[in-house]
């Protein structure tokens, strides 16, 4: 099995997802966002598999910098913001054997993933 978790390194959710892995003994890949964007094709499957409401980082600043409309924006409205830019992105992302499983860390659902 194949573990791939995207975020950045200074997300506490993103930290206490990789410290829990690690606890686990589950070894994963780490993609930093910041350093390596998710293409537009990465982030369809995203939205795909998890669904754009799901993927909404709604409590980082660069979701509150956008206008009011965004209540009324489609998935391929999100899909085009997301990919231009992964701080909109709910943290982590997680995918096994290269499929998306998860956004965000819940504990109960990844053991039952994993």
């Amino acid at each position: 099995m194949t573990i791939d978790i995207y975020g950045i390194p200074t997300c506490g959710t993103v930290k206490k997802a990789r410290k829990w892995l690690t606890e686990q003994g589950l070894d994963h890949n780490w993609v930093d966002f910041r350093k390596t964007p998710p293409s537009k094709e990465q982030v369809k499957t995203w939205v795909e598999a998890l669904g754009a409401k799901a993927m909404r980082n709604t409590s980082g600043g660069a979701y509150r910098a956008l206008p009011p409309a965004k209540k009324e924006w489609d998935e391929a409205t999100w899909l085009g913001l997301f990919a231009e830019d992964p701080m909109l992105i709910k943290r982590p992302i997680l995918e096994i054997d290269g499929v998306p499983k998860a956004v965000g860390f819940k504990q109960p659902i990844w053991e039952q993933l994993l």
